[in-house]
């Protein structure tokens, strides 16, 4: 979906509380919807669905078992089309917070929140919504290759081994995170994902192991870590090969000793998580001391899987391509339309250097912006490298926000994720091409 167009619900009966977060959100995502009272949620729904909705976990004055909200969460839960939930509280409850992802909740923000922290959920929750895969199974393909990786799944699964994932960037290493979880008796509890490589080293310990009031400047209240937040479930440690060696450090004390110190306070919590983790380094950097502590990488490779690139799974190519095309018109509402034999011949055979993540916004982009009726190669918007991109149509209803969501998408593409090369082949310093990344939730 795209980001400006997203449905957002904020159901709070705190109306200050509901106005701050609706004037924060519609700058980015358009108009938002508020709900003060829970038993006007059933009309709103019946009217048309949510993609995400903020969600309180108290309405009755003094109340603060949660109960209201999980009852709410239940029903949100039970929707044909189930948005994503952020759930809202003012008591940094780890039970509570957990209680809520066990039910289906997919983050949490304790109030009074951090702007950017709140912003990040929602794009986050886009995101995952965005890049859902199709019901029945999470690991798309019927290659020998992805045959493999789903045995391996199936096989560490049930276990509590830690797990590292490896493979290029957009090959789908999250959802074999994922995968893993659901296959394993953790999976009624939360499963969390994090960017190590995107933590400041300055707010590391923070966001991983939690602080407590006043232990810094802007600590105004207690605030659980990840570690706490995914208690009796999964972390999913994404990038790891980009921590730099002093939190390497940190997050092998943790994992060495199974507990974690919140920031300003006097004693250990224990921790029941089981780590995943993934990176797209290669494996002579990952065993480079350098590079990676072989310490830590010790306690995360107990398994390691492979996740191939796309480029050695042709045959997935075809059922990726009719998956994505049809999600995306179904999205945008655009007419289903066939893929020209040459196109299919052409896509077979492209080298895909930014794997299925490539692929989907190759896949995003032709929907929108295709004219004719049927997919031609060229609505895909892929060119050998150094050749300049030949001009597309563009549809009469298209906006100027998904013209430029597609062109920034087809540059990624192009640049293989290459942030730099992008931002040039855009004619955009890189600061506003992240900008522009973030507004539209690619």
């Amino acid at each position: 979906m795209d980001p400006t167009t997203a449905r957002i619900l904020i159901l709070d009966d705190d109306a200050d509380v509901a106005f701050a977060a609706r004037m924060l959100l519609r700058r980015r995502h358009g108009e938002v919807t508020v709900l003060h009272d829970p038993a006007r949620l059933p009309a709103a729904l019946a009217a048309g669905g949510f993609d995400v909705v903020l969600l309180d976990l108290n309405f009755t004055p003094g109340r603060t078992d949660g109960a209201e909200g999980l009852a709410v969460l239940d029903l949100l839960r039970t929707q044909p089309q189930p948005p994503a939930v952020i759930a809202l509280t003012a008591y940094a409850d780890v039970p509570l917070a957990v209680e809520a992802l066990k039910r289906g909740a997919g983050d949490f923000i304790t109030k009074p929140w951090d702007n950017a922290r709140l912003l990040a959920a929602v794009d986050g929750a886009l995101a995952r919504r965005r890049e859902a895969p199709p019901a029945g199974s999470i690991l798309m393909g019927e290659s020998t290759a992805m045959a493999a990786v789903r045995a391996m799944v199936a096989g560490v699964g049930p276990t509590e081994a830690n797990v590292l994932v490896l493979g290029e960037n957009g090959v789908g290493k999250e959802l074999v995170a994922r995968a893993i979880h659901l296959a394993s008796k953790r999976a009624a509890a939360p499963f969390l994902a994090v960017d190590m490589g995107a933590l400041p080293e300055a707010t590391f310990e923070s966001e991983l192991f939690g602080h407590r009031k006043g232990s810094f400047t802007d600590a105004k209240a207690d605030r659980d870590g990840r570690f706490q937040a995914a208690r009796g479930g999964t972390l999913f440690l994404d990038e790891v090969g980009n921590m730099p060696l002093p939190a390497q450090a940190k997050l092998l004390a943790a994992l060495e000793r199974r507990e974690v110190t919140p920031l300003g306070a006097d004693r250990p919590q224990a921790v029941d998580v089981r780590i995943v983790s993934a990176t797209n380094l290669d494996e002579a950097s990952l065993f480079d001391p350098a590079v990676f502590r072989p310490d830590l990488l010790f306690r995360l490779n107990t398994i390691v899987i492979r996740v191939p690139p796309l480029r050695e799974r042709r045959g997935d190519i075809p059922g990726l391509l009719r998956h994505y095309l049809a999600h995306y018109e179904a999205q945008y509402a655009r007419p289903a339309r066939p893929l020209a034999p040459s196109a299919q011949a052409a896509l077979l055979e492209w080298p895909w250097p930014g794997n299925v993540r490539a692929l989907r916004h190759a896949c995003e982009r032709a929907v929108i912006l295709a004219a004719g009726d049927r997919y031609a190669f060229a609505d895909f918007g892929l060119v050998v490298p150094g050749a300049a991109p030949a001009p597309a149509p563009v549809p009469e209803d298209q906006t100027l926000g998904e013209v430029e969501r597609g062109a920034i998408a087809a540059a990624l593409a192009q640049a293989k994720g290459n942030i730099s090369e992008a931002a040039r082949r855009l004619g955009l310093s890189r600061a506003a091409l992240y900008r522009k990344l973030e507004k539209h939730g690619l």
